[in-house]
């Protein structure tokens, strides 16, 4: 057999989670036969799509989210040290809002746990005399800037820093190891040093896995050049919301499902969503503010009476791009029921509407789109995700296979920390203390099946 046609490992996917785990295989533990396996252009699928943020705010049971969120962090920065901060990492953090006064307590709750789980120290500012000073966190950068949270109590205070904020705004959560980057840049840096450890990316669809005697052997490939072999004797599942589809192919069944996502940009020539604004998150359910004559029409029809419904919580939003851009990225997740991925994605036609319509509420100038909105570009992709929303980094029952996938959507976030664990596991390395929370073993634990009956952490937005 000829050398290209042998491999140390195939992985299918080079999504975000593929070419994690290529860039610790390769430049971390040396292997020089890691094969990318993609029928299309790398990060084009779903990770290009995402709002490209971070953060290591993540409620329990246990710290593992945090643990793996706060690790991913440290490798992002590292990497942002190494090549001139080339994927634009920024700490502006997010920034949880509310006008409900029952909110506040549980404002409080989580923020006590986050500190316990490890995201850094919660800081109280009510207005009282001797608490600690808020620190604004700038728009660039990321260096010396404070963890864990601001809890801001204090309304004057809430409006000298977020003056766009309604003035009806009792309090808000400042969570300060978060923000965001260019997913793009950030994957193409880890799958150039891949590459350069020897790492090779195949423009080729996976057909199928030669397993025998229990372990993988080889895995079939098409492309238009024709179909070929690759003996391997390891295979890594990453192929996002193929996840499913794709761990047939070793005879396993993955505990997965998929809900569509979806994000408008815009153009805010009107400025209404402010250039150094965080990512702000709306946390109050809410109707749309709709005219009578609007609501009268909408009521008409089957079709929109549901847009007279409350709305649930977290509608939310920042600005992209350069201090010159007035583009904003707005989504709300509404729906999550789960769906089959298709491509193209189907949507709701009338979710830009709707999610502009929500984020008035917290940025007032909005409504001034409400009769003509700038035309919205909408994408998106599929949240693939466990019943528990907590990713899958490990072995498979067939030897020589792996799975890194249910990234739901924070794949971008914990990616790097998760193509670690993928990589100790393939390389019987030594795994980080928050590995078995995401090995696919856990749902053979009698104590982890009795845990996910009254699971509640599920921290997506």
């Amino acid at each position: 057999m000829k050398p290209q046609d042998t491999a140390d490992v195939v992985i299918c996917g080079a999504g975000i989670a593929g070419i994690a785990a290529a860039y610790h295989l390769a430049g971390k533990h040396g292997l020089d036969k890691v094969v990318l396996v993609d029928e299309r252009p790398p990060l084009s699928l779903t990770s290009d799509k995402s709002t490209e943020c971070y953060r290591n705010w993540w409620p329990g049971p246990g710290d593992a989210m945090v643990s793996l969120m706060n690790r991913s962090i440290d490798i992002m920065e590292e990497l942002a040290h190494q090549t001139g901060n080339a994927f634009q990492l920024n700490r502006r953090g997010y920034l949880f809002a509310t006008a409900d006064p029952a909110r506040i307590s549980d404002f409080t709750a989580v923020a006590e746990e986050a500190a316990e789980l490890g995201a850094g120290p919660a800081r109280y500012h009510t207005g009282q005399p001797g608490e600690g000073t808020y620190i604004p966190a700038p728009a660039y950068g990321f260096e010396d800037q404070p963890t864990g949270a601001d809890m801001i109590l204090d309304p004057a205070l809430i409006q000298k820093h977020f003056p766009y904020l309604p003035k009806s705004t009792l309090a808000v959560v400042h969570a300060r190891r978060a923000g965001w980057f260019s997913a793009q840049q950030l994957g193409m840096t880890m799958l150039e040093q891949a590459r350069q450890r020897g790492a090779r990316l195949l423009e080729a669809r996976v057909e199928g896995v030669q397993v025998d005697k229990g372990r993988v052997q080889a895995v079939q490939l098409s492309s238009s050049g024709g179909s070929r072999t690759i003996s391997t004797p390891n295979f890594v599942v990453a192929a996002g919301p193929f996840l499913k589809e794709v761990g047939h192919m070793v005879g396993v069944d993955l505990p997965v499902f998929s809900e569509c996502h979806v994000k408008v940009a815009f153009n805010d020539h009107l400025g209404a969503v402010p250039r150094e604004a965080p990512m702000v998150i709306w946390t109050d359910p809410q109707h749309l503010p709709w005219s009578e004559e609007e609501r009268v029409v909408l009521a008409e029809s089957e079709q929109t009476r549901y847009l007279l419904d409350e709305f649930p919580a977290g509608v939310h939003a920042r600005p992209e791009g350069s201090p010159e851009s007035n583009i904003v990225l707005i989504l709300w997740t509404y729906d999550t029921n789960p769906v089959e991925p298709v491509f193209p994605l189907r949507y709701d036609p009338h979710y830009p509407e709707i999610v502009l319509r929500g984020l008035a509420t917290v940025f007032s100038g909005l409504r001034a789109y409400f009769d003509r909105m700038p035309r919205p570009v909408v994408d998106g992709g599929y949240y693939t995700k466990t019943r528990e929303n907590r990713p899958l980094a490990s072995p498979l029952p067939v030897e020589g296979s792996h799975v890194l996938g249910a990234l739901s959507g924070f794949g971008l976030m914990a990616a790097p920390a998760l193509g670690e664990v993928l990589a100790a596991h393939l390389t019987g390395g030594e795994l980080p203390h928050h590995a078995p929370a995401f090995d696919l073993k856990r749902y053979q634990d009698p104590a982890y099946q009795k845990l996910l009956e009254n699971w509640t952490g599920a921290g997506q937005l």
